[in-house]
């Protein structure tokens, strides 16, 4: 069955070398189809030098909004520092875009931790050249801290790994479920134009990821499968010896991530701040991003002994490492009022659950051969205070 053809006003250089890859192929997955608009080493969104965070870009992350959020992230993680008894201390972080969230990490642990910064490594995970000559701009100050890595170069001998909207970017698999059988959207071509064909899958690897996580999409509705998820959280796993990761993303548990109400699945793109949910123009030139399935991730974690520790949305995990006692500290050093309003306007897309970043963003803290510490994020809500 092939569906109508999805407009494409915009065409890229990518989209014409892709249309004429896909011509002289039997199709290509979506996975497939993604991974070249987004990694493609030419034309790839991820690849070329473009602005891709802020207000000159195609989207904010929440280290984009202030340099708050950095901080915060800080703070849980001097608390690791402690637990791991004090001694070398290794961050490593994958998809750091352009190392505004490391440069605030930074930032604060030399201010408010030096025995901490003394001991720290900060090692940035990252394929893209265009984002390491940003990173390397963004932390000069902290270069004795810093190093690069390439994907599988790195381990953890005690530390924590750090991942801040990176899964949502992997490569997904689109499928539906018709007559209670699974069938693969493959890109296909039709008059100079991508065309989406459904079809039987072509090996085992939907049908066992679907049978391991316990869970499926229901009949007649689109979902996606990131089936690089939970391997990249296994590789995570065998990195580390002792410490932690800690996954921020937007995304659910796989009850509400293939709930029978969302019909068309979590695919978006992004371009100049716009949504859409066309992949298949300005092909190349935009970020595409799918919800991330948490229960995947911590299945796949366990299998590699880590555990899940806490998991909540961004907002919980703001407040409890003390989200209001630093806007007050920030607000009382603007110098007046009409400052102060903006920094609060702008400060609660962070915690704000409609139309803000709060409840659609979660936070995934696991462990390794740590136990069951008590962690700094997991303060009742009920226990902090506002203002």
């Amino acid at each position: 069955m092939t569906s109508q053809v999805p407009p494409q006003e915009n065409p890229t250089p990518l989209s014409a070398l892709l249309l004429q890859q896909v011509k002289s192929s039997d199709g290509f997955s979506f996975a497939d189809f993604m991974q070249q608009a987004l990694y493609h080493p030419e034309y790839g969104y991820y690849m070329t030098p473009r602005d891709r965070i802020g207000k000159s870009g195609d989207f904010f992350t929440s280290s984009s909004v202030n340099a708050l959020f950095g901080r915060l992230v800080a703070r849980q993680l001097m608390q690791m520092f402690t637990l791991l008894g004090g001694g070398a201390f290794q961050v490593v972080e994958q998809g750091a875009g352009e190392g505004h969230l490391a440069q605030d990490i930074l930032d604060a642990i030399a201010e408010e931790a030096p025995e901490f910064y003394a001991q720290l490594k900060y090692t940035l995970v990252e394929v893209s050249q265009d984002n390491r000559q940003r990173q390397r701009d963004n932390l000069e100050k902290h270069i004795d801290r810093v190093a690069w890595s390439a994907t599988d170069d790195w381990a953890i001998a005690s530390g924590c790994f750090l991942s801040n909207e990176l899964v949502d970017a992997f490569p997904v698999h689109l499928v539906e479920k018709h007559d209670g059988e699974l069938q693969e959207v493959i890109v296909t071509t039709r008059e100079d134009a991508f065309v989406e064909e459904l079809r039987e899958p072509a090996g085992p690897e939907l049908g066992e990821y679907f049978s391991w996580l316990g869970s499926s999409p229901v009949e007649g509705n689109r979902a996606e499968a990131n089936l690089a998820a939970p391997v990249w959280m296994r590789h995570v796993g065998k990195r580390i010896e002792k410490g932690f990761a800690i996954t921020i993303d937007y995304g659910y548990p796989v009850e509400e991530l293939y709930a029978p109400y969302r019909r068309a699945g979590t695919l978006m793109c992004y371009h100049r701040h716009q949504a859409d949910d066309n992949p298949y123009d300005r092909v190349g030139e935009k970020d595409i991003t799918a919800h991330v399935d948490f229960t995947a991730l911590q299945k796949a974690g366990c299998e590699e002994g880590l555990e899940a520790l806490w998991f909540g949305e961004q907002y919980r995990f703001l407040l409890a490492l003390g989200f209001f006692e630093e806007l007050v500290k920030l607000e009382a050093a603007a110098s007046d009022e009409k400052e102060a309003r903006a920094l609060r306007l702008t400060l609660k897309n962070l915690i704000m659950p409609e139309a803000g970043m709060g409840e659609t963003f979660k936070v995934l803290v696991q462990g390794k051969n740590v136990g069951s510490p008590e962690l700094s994020c997991s303060r009742a809500i009920s226990a902090i205070p506002f203002g």
